[in-house]
């Protein structure tokens, strides 16, 4: 069985570059294997500073999804960057693991792969769990991006220490 590589794991390497970006090539090819995300391919592959300046773009074109101020405007960001970046879906087994999409073209550069890795993920991410489940933290202060993956579809901050911070501001601020 081959694992769905543009499904959470995408938009969760997305929110790593964003809040830790990626200052050289190693730096994002090493963040892609943290991943696990295609890193057979980006192991086959150098990674140049077109491909980090590829990523970058990308990355930009994700932070207006994330800060999009109504759903028609994220559908309509987040189709632009499929436009972009895929190619009609198609089965493949290049690697002879098993049969599974793809909705690139099977030798992309790696700034390439990463874009359509995140727009496809991105998509899947936002049709299936929910429109609203990309945003920014809720902390006074703090600017970090987060994709909900929590089961009640809840989550507004983006880490469980601003999640704290937040609840001691708030429980401080009624006790005055």
């Amino acid at each position: 069985m081959h694992l769905n590589p543009y499904g959470a794991d995408a938009v969760l390497l997305a929110v790593n570059l964003v809040t830790r970006p990626a200052h050289s090539p190693a730096e994002l090819a090493e963040r892609c294997e943290e991943s696990g995300v295609e890193s057979r391919l980006v192991r086959e592959r150098s990674v140049t500073d077109a491909d980090l300046s590829a990523v970058r773009v990308a990355l930009d074109e994700w932070l207006a999804v994330i800060d999009a101020k109504d759903e028609q405007t994220r559908v309509d960001l987040v189709n632009a960057m499929l436009a972009k970046y895929t190619e009609h879906p198609r089965l493949t087994n290049h690697a002879g693991d098993g049969w599974h999409m793809h909705y690139r073209p099977e030798k992309v550069p790696v700034g390439r792969l990463v874009a359509t890795l995140i727009s496809t993920g991105t998509a899947l991410h936002l049709a299936g769990r929910g429109i609203t489940r990309l945003g920014r933290c809720a902390t006074d202060g703090c600017d970090n991006v987060y994709a909900d993956l929590s089961r009640t579809g809840r989550q507004r901050y983006c880490s469980p220490a601003c999640a704290n911070r937040d609840a001691v501001r708030r429980h401080r601020a009624r006790s005055s």
